[in-house]
């Protein structure tokens, strides 16, 4: 395949490509997405496997690679259990509607440049589509999925399944809060929130003059908006309900969760968007703060790194390394509490992503209006995110715990609301039997 430049390359821009090749990306992306779930979840038992000191998945196929594969066939397969009481018809759409979402998101990330398809004389984009707003069009899209695991647990006319669903919802009004805080910061320094645009803006490297002394570092935005990076890639994990934030589907107080009630192809299809949503996310990472399709140092040396079907490997392989950190996440760290939980994403994630935004937004003012060097503001930032960052783990004071009352001065009103008076102390079997 010869190599061309990018900017020798016809553009047609986007809305311009014929019927045939719209259909064809979008098989492309559709079977792209199934497969790689495939792969990803024999990935993730290799992984955790290796590092519980286990085999693994090694039976069916080379290495057992069709391993997913038979899962699939089997759940395909499987009595699909109805349980009484159910709403018949949100039961059987959750699922439709957790899936369709999962594979919308795609249409706007771009996998790489302009293109000439084989064996034609037509040129275009390795992306779908693309839209002024197409992070929030990402947004929003995720946001639907979310109604699918709500409706799920409860029509499920289960307390276990709709205890999962409320939590779904709480998570997802959590840490896309964060999740969108993250993004402003990239916003206000590639001028844009299309896609395309925020991967061409991560194209030229940048340099830190600091103290006489030009610090070149990479144009992708995981170095230069490095707590939006740690922010999103936090806020990601606790969206699509993965450990050690999968409580909606806790095992050890909710059986399974919004999932309990679940089995066959419903059952599958939750899986499927589970896993596809760890893509979207990944290749919106990626898109965002990795410089997209194009090739990391050192291989951007080479002229052709960024031209033909090469970014699409690059875009690829900087997902998979998200994907790997999701699967190393469930093999290293517990599940957290609930209270937990919920005090990350709104008493840490949610206030320094805004702390951060009005850095960010006061630097780029600074540097236009006034002739400054924004490079000390800049660090004064990251020293103060770096601050911000270690009281997080510093220890908290411990409350006094309140005296016990006296005997027989009970008050039920006292904690603002009536409780029951504590049980009357009984002796056990053991005294008893010393007694008797």
């Amino acid at each position: 395949m010869s190599m061309i430049p990018l900017a020798d390359v016809p553009d047609a821009g986007f809305g311009q490509d014929p019927w045939w090749v719209i259909g064809l990306k979008v098989l492309l992306v559709f079977v792209f997405l199934v497969v790689l779930t495939l792969f990803n979840i024999w990935l993730e038992r290799r992984v955790v496997a290796r590092m519980q000191h286990r085999i693994g998945p090694n039976v069916h196929g080379p290495q057992g690679l069709l391993q997913s594969l038979a899962d699939g066939m089997k759940l395909m397969f499987k009595e699909d259990l109805m349980p009484k009481g159910v709403d018949k018809v949100v039961f059987v759409a959750a699922p439709v509607i957790v899936s369709i979402p999962a594979f919308l998101t795609f249409a706007v990330i771009p996998f790489g440049p302009t293109v000439k398809i084989p064996f034609t004389d037509t040129y275009t984009r390795l992306q779908i589509t693309d839209l002024p707003v197409s992070v929030l069009y990402v947004l929003a899209i995720a946001s639907i999925g979310i109604y699918g695991i709500v409706l799920g647990g409860w029509s499920s006319n289960s307390t276990y399944s709709l205890l999962g669903g409320l939590r779904s919802s709480a998570q997802m009004i959590s840490y896309e809060v964060g999740m969108g805080l993250a993004f402003v910061t990239v916003f206000l320094f590639a001028g844009s929130m299309s896609t395309s645009e925020i991967v061409a803006a991560q194209g030229s490297n940048q340099s830190i003059s600091l103290f006489g002394a030009d610090i070149p570092i990479p144009g992708w935005y995981a170095f230069l908006l490095f707590p939006s990076f740690v922010i999103y890639v936090i806020s990601m994990v606790g969206e699509t309900n993965r450990a050690p934030f999968d409580l909606p589907e806790a095992e050890g107080e909710l059986v399974a969760g919004f999932l309990t009630e679940y089995s066959s192809m419903k059952y599958a299809m939750f899986f499927l968007a589970e896993y596809i949503n760890m893509a979207t996310v990944s290749a919106l990472a990626t898109t965002l703060f990795l410089g997209g399709w194009r090739a990391p140092w050192p291989i951007s040396i080479w002229d052709g790194a960024n031209s033909g079907f090469w970014p699409v490997l690059w875009f690829v392989g900087k997902m998979m390394c998200f994907i790997f950190f999701y699967i190393w996440l469930r093999g290293t760290l517990p599940r957290l509490r609930y209270d937990q939980f919920m005090k990350l994403g709104w008493k840490i994630l949610i206030p320094v992503a805004m702390g951060w935004i009005l850095l960010v937004a006061t630097v780029r003012a600074v540097g236009r209006e006034v002739d400054f060097n924004r490079n000390y503001l800049l660090v004064a930032a990251g020293i103060v995110a770096l601050i911000a960052v270690i009281t997080m783990f510093l220890p908290q004071k411990k409350t006094e715990e309140p005296t016990p009352a006296a005997e027989g001065d009970f008050d039920a009103f006292a904690g603002g609301f009536p409780v029951p008076p504590p049980l009357v102390e009984t002796p056990s079997r053991s005294e008893e039997a010393n007694r008797g």
